[in-house]
């Protein structure tokens, strides 16, 4: 991938002309996620808290210009909450958390209930509209698969460690675990490993997500690189890793990888407080943003790839004495095509 260093010293507090997210979290924010139409935006965070704002656009002649936000929505939870899931009717957000529990919150109604249990935290969660099963990975080494109708898991698939992260792409899921396991599932047969291999990183996944055709997917670890990954075995030329957040000697994690949902392009957002737009393909970098004053730790594209949420905050790796005193922030970005849109390669240029 093509690369370029970072300017010294940290950005502007408001960077990349974002808009920002009213009255968010007071802690670290574990996830972000759309509801499929876009018009709500949903939040955990450690503060024990689920949030949803109504997110709203305002266009110009060339297409939106500016985002705004209104919370409408909070619930409170008795542990910090680590993951969130919107059903595909926009109506129903799921989350788990540190109490280890399964649970489901109807914007409607504004009613919770619980749909299951893990032994331990519950570390990723996914709505699968195909099946109409939610799917659940854990600290407990298990993926299990839950109907709503049932107060029991349908499926309970053990994993060779603790789940870290987790993408959906049907009939496919990708899942990245401790001690670098990558495993791939058909989700037409859940209970029968697709594939299974070592991260082709050295280091702790922090992150997935699989190609929007499915012949793949992106690894990121906490060594601030990203792995490129062919399923097809003929196509193993074709794997390749890059460095993306990192500055000289410095090392960032990647936090979040997204594809976007119009170009297949991706951003990727890490604890150097930048997120940038790449092309795979092409293997080209398209786009670097100004760095943020605090980690970014997760991050998520509207289904019409509109709007790209992020949010900046500590994260906690240096302990609580070094923690930052600026409050969490989640910001709205409007991507320009020319930020999000792929190009052809550029000769000698883009290859790592």
């Amino acid at each position: 991938m093509e690369t370029s260093s970072m300017s010294e010293g940290l950005a502007n507090p408001n960077p990349n002309n974002s808009f920002e997210v009213v009255q968010p979290p007071d802690d670290y924010i574990s996830s972000l996620c759309f509801s499929p139409n876009f018009k709500r935006l949903a939040a955990t965070s450690w503060d024990k808290t689920v949030k949803c704002w109504q997110i709203g656009l305002s266009w110009g002649k060339s297409g939106p210009e500016t985002a705004t936000s209104r919370l409408v929505k909070s619930i409170d939870n008795d542990q910090p909450v680590l993951c969130s899931a919107w059903i595909d009717d926009g109506d129903t957000i799921f989350w788990g958390g540190c109490d280890k529990q399964v649970k489901m919150w109807s914007y409607k109604s504004n009613e919770s209930a619980t749909v299951g249990e893990h032994d331990e935290p519950v570390k990723e969660i996914a709505w699968i509209p195909d099946t109409k099963l939610l799917a659940t990975g854990s600290w407990d080494k298990t993926l299990r698969y839950w109907d709503l109708r049932q107060p029991t898991a349908v499926l309970t698939q053990q994993l060779p460690e603790r789940c870290y992260a987790l993408s959906v792409n049907y009939p496919l899921m990708v899942v990245g675990t401790a001690d670098e396991n990558l495993i791939v599932f058909d989700l037409t047969k859940p209970q029968v490993e697709y594939k299974r291999m070592q991260s082709p990183l050295m280091c702790q996944t922090r992150c997935v997500a699989l190609f929007p055709d499915n012949k793949g997917f992106l690894v990121g670890s906490i060594e601030g690189r990203v792995g490129v990954y062919h399923l097809d075995d003929s196509q193993q030329e074709k794997h390749f890793s890059f460095d993306c957040h990192r500055e000289g000697e410095k090392v960032y994690s990647v936090n979040s990888l997204n594809f976007h949902p119009v170009y297949h392009t991706f951003a990727s957002a890490g604890s150097d407080g930048a997120f940038n737009f790449w092309d795979k393909d092409s293997k080209l970098r398209l786009k670097a943003m100004s760095r943020c004053n605090n980690p970014i730790t997760c991050s998520a594209f509207t289904s019409d790839g509109l709007i790209y949420a992020y949010a900046v905050c500590y994260d906690w790796s240096k302990n609580a004495k070094n923690r930052k005193t600026s409050k969490p922030r989640i910001f709205l970005h409007l991507p320009r095509e020319s930020e999000v849109k792929g190009k052809p390669p550029r000769a000698g240029k883009g290859r790592k």
